[in-house]
């Protein structure tokens, strides 16, 4: 073997060994320096189970920018050392895994074997994602931000529902990291997008700049302040000795508010009976990001509802009351009173509330409640998501928001009128279980009071007419307007509309013309997808037009309602519809009087409806007759 042949192989055997190793070393392809703004910089550390929030957070935004640029969602697993320490170098001072209990191979895991952007877009159809990109391709900040998470959360909880596997990008961050890479045009770094999809601020490094500029500019302003002070200080102590006065007045009126409540059981005796958390104004605004304008997910009369999250990472709605008057504080107690005297799977849960007083933002009261990640009902039907609710779903809301009212009419004590039941106040979680929210308007029923006469509040379209006319108020009020949400729910129809002619139209009216008829189905979306069994449909479509009667007497209860929606009763016959439209006091009394019956005190009686007879329009069985 000649000498060449021999110093081939010395260097194979010398080298080659090497070369192996090498190649079981991989370097991590994720791009962590687009977090260097976020985190480069000195800052105090959050506690641990906020800072894994964070943490999982920014690891979400640096996946999208990785899907982004090589249609992969996760690096090799074999790359995942590498990943983590990459991260680490942000944070030297917090141990990012064992501190959270992230496991090395987990940086490459996901769920359902989803894995690159083909295999995400094969599993969820193209109606669903072309919604998607209508709702984000655009800059997020602001409202729209709002309209595409709740899409992507319409997303996630159709099509993505096995969290079995334990990783920090489960089924949960898929559709974030998908929008931000692929539908947003603008991309995952965008300040919105990063904000919105991640809860992430990426400010850029210019801040210290101007931060240092606004040092000297302060510098400047100190001296000259120094100069005035000097020549307005006689004016300035007189002046603070006023508005200390003033102040003092002020305080002592809010105590007495605060102290007194409703009934004289006002928010001190709340947070003493209930487990609510009283949070402090920096908290809130620590939550909100200073009531940033982007966490804006919902306007109302009363104010505004803000997205923020918990210092335990956790996301929660914060409603934040602008009428902060002597009124505006009775019904914030009202409110907070009502919301932690029940709990119930199917009524919005309160966490805590806020009461503070300062000199810049003035009065203030917040609730601070559970997010519902999938919106309300009216977002639903009638708002900008594309994709309609499946039967399976609906039928869901529409048990699910019976069931909370029967809870509110019979197992809280007292019993609870709500009101004010409408699409937009019968709010969804993640598994689109309906949620009974806003008891702004709700009222408690004194034991033995069979009625009450109260100022008419509520909704037009929603309000029973017994209660519009003359102010007469029973649990069969919120029967009624729930009704109206069934068949806004069965039909796709709004509550009041205007017809060609420009006159309102009840969707009460049009749905009883149509059973009246015989056709029933007719009222069912025709759009609605995985149609559930015809004689489902034509029962809750009975079961509907049953509750929202316009004479009270004929209604049946909520937990009458309830059985009704759970089991294979009948539904009664339903009666005829007079005119005029509403019941009289004696009517309204003998009806609740006789509640404990299980029958409806109607004139016409409490008969089985069956299906043979239910297309004969003109039958007397039936009592339906052509009333309006």
């Amino acid at each position: 073997m000649s000498l060449r042949h021999l110093l081939f192989f010395f260097f194979i055997l010398t080298f080659f060994p090497s070369c192996l190793a090498q190649t079981d070393t991989v370097s991590c392809p994720l791009n962590f320096t687009i977090l260097r703004p976020l985190l480069s910089h000195p800052r105090p550390l959050l506690n641990t189970s906020m800072e894994c929030h964070y943490i999982r957070q920014g690891l979400r935004l640096v996946l999208s920018d990785y899907l982004e640029r090589t249609a992969s969602f996760f690096p090799p697993l074999n790359s995942s050392e590498a990943c983590w320490q990459s991260y680490q170098t942000l944070i030297p001072n917090f141990n990012i895994r064992s501190s959270c209990g992230f496991q090395t191979a987990w940086i490459s895991q996901g769920c359902m074997n989803l894995t690159t952007k083909a295999d995400f877009e094969a599993l969820i159809p193209n109606a669903t994602l072309t919604g998607v990109v209508s709702n984000c391709n655009q800059s997020l900040q602001g409202s729209a931000c709002a309209s595409c998470t709740r899409s992507l959360a319409n997303l996630q909880a159709l099509y993505l529902t096995d969290n079995s596997t334990a990783n920090v990008s489960d089924c949960t961050a898929y559709p974030s990291i998908y929008a931000a890479a692929v539908a947003n045009y603008l991309g995952p770094t965008d300040e919105g997008t990063a904000a919105c999809l991640f809860s992430i601020e990426l400010s850029d490094s210019s801040s210290n700049h101007k931060s240092s500029r606004r040092g000297v500019i302060l510098g400047v302003f100190i001296g000259v302040g120094i100069g005035l002070a000097v020549l307005i200080g006689a004016s300035w102590f007189v002046y603070r000795k006023y508005q200390d006065s003033k102040r003092k007045k002020k305080r002592d009126r809010i105590r007495n508010l605060e102290m007194g409540g409703l009934g004289g059981s006002g928010l001190a005796s709340i947070s003493e009976s209930t487990n609510l958390v009283k949070f402090t104004f920096d908290e809130i605004k620590k939550a909100t990001r200073n009531f940033s304008r982007d966490n804006i997910i919902g306007i109302g009369g009363y104010g505004n509802v803000y997205k923020g999250y918990l210092p335990d990472g956790s996301e929660v709605a914060l409603k934040r009351f602008k009428n902060c008057s002597a009124a505006g504080d009775a019904n914030f107690a009202h409110e907070v009173q009502v919301i932690a005297s029940v709990r119930h799977v199917n009524l919005v849960a309160l966490r805590g509330y806020c009461t503070a007083t300062t000199p810049l933002e003035g009065h203030q009261r917040i609730i601070v409640c559970d997010l519902m990640k999938n919106g309300s009902l009216y977002d639903h039907l009638f708002g900008s998501m594309e994709r309609r609710l499946s039967w399976p779903i609906r039928q869901k809301i529409a048990l699910g928001t019976a069931r909370g009212l029967a809870y509110l009419h019979y197992g809280a004590q007292p019993a609870i009128i709500h009101r004010d039941i409408k699409a937009s106040n019968i709010l969804l979680d993640e598994k689109f279980e309906a949620k009974v929210a806003d008891f702004g308007l709700a009222k408690f029923t004194p034991e033995g009071m069979t009625h009450l006469s109260t100022r008419v509040a509520g909704t037009m379209g929603y309000v029973a007419p017994e209660y519009a006319l003359y102010g007469q108020l029973t649990e069969r009020s919120d029967v009624y307007s729930f009704g109206i949400v069934l068949l806004e729910l069965l039909s796709g129809k709004k509550a009041l509309a205007m017809t060609d002619e420009n006159q309102p139209s009840l969707v009460a009216d049009w749905a009883w013309s149509l059973v009246k008829s015989g056709r029933a189905l007719d009222v069912v979306d025709n759009g609605m997808p995985e149609l559930g069994p015809p004689e489902v449909l034509e029962k809750y479509v009975l079961i509907a037009v049953l509750c929202s009667h316009p004479e009270l007497p004929c209604r049946p209860s909520m937990d009458q309602v309830v059985k009704m929606l759970e089991t294979d009763i009948s539904v009664p016959s339903i009666p005829e519809r007079p005119i005029p439209l509403v019941a009289h006091i004696d009517d309204i009394e003998r009806s609740i009087s006789s509640n404990g019956s299980g029958q409806l005190s109607c004139s016409a009686g409490y008969q089985m409806f069956t299906y043979e007879n239910s297309h004969h329009s003109g039958s007397k069985e039936e009592g339906i007759s052509s009333g309006s």
